[in-house]
């Protein structure tokens, strides 16, 4: 089984938390709402690997004003790449609180939709069970 390190942010801006929801068909959670992030890449540090999600996800423009670690966790999970293969991963979880100074958001293909969300709204959407234990944790849900 492959192993991967995944740094993920929880990213507020002025008292909304930023949910993507997954291409339908792909990923780990098709089709459902999630945090941003992904896995890091050979020579990258924990820091490096979160900006470059964060600008390969949502775009250049968004402007992060604090990012502090936070918690991590583990699991295993089932992966549907495009081509509708699947593969068995175990993965570690880095969780970033951040500060967002603007909202500007330009989506990458993993994701189909997003929405800034205030604490209140965070169950009207169908959240990822990785997002939902994130989101438990930190005593938002």
């Amino acid at each position: 089984m492959r192993q991967r390190t995944i740094v993920c942010p929880l990213i507020e801006h002025e008292g909304t938390y930023l949910l993507c929801k997954m291409a339908s068909g792909r990923g780990v959670f098709p089709g459902q709402w999630a945090l941003s992030g992904g896995g890091m890449e050979a020579g990258e540090t924990v820091e490096q690997a979160l900006l470059r999600e964060v600008r390969e996800e949502l775009g250049e423009a968004l402007e992060l004003t604090h990012i502090t670690p936070w918690t991590f966790r583990d699991d295993i999970r089932l992966k549907t790449y495009p081509d509708g293969t699947q593969e068995e991963i175990y993965m570690i979880y880095l969780i970033f609180t951040c500060q967002a100074k603007n909202t500007v958001i330009t989506l990458n293909d993993e994701f189909e939709s997003y929405a800034w969300v205030r604490k209140e709204d965070l169950l009207k959407f169908d959240l990822n069970e990785a997002t939902r234990i994130t989101l438990k944790q930190r005593g938002l849900i």
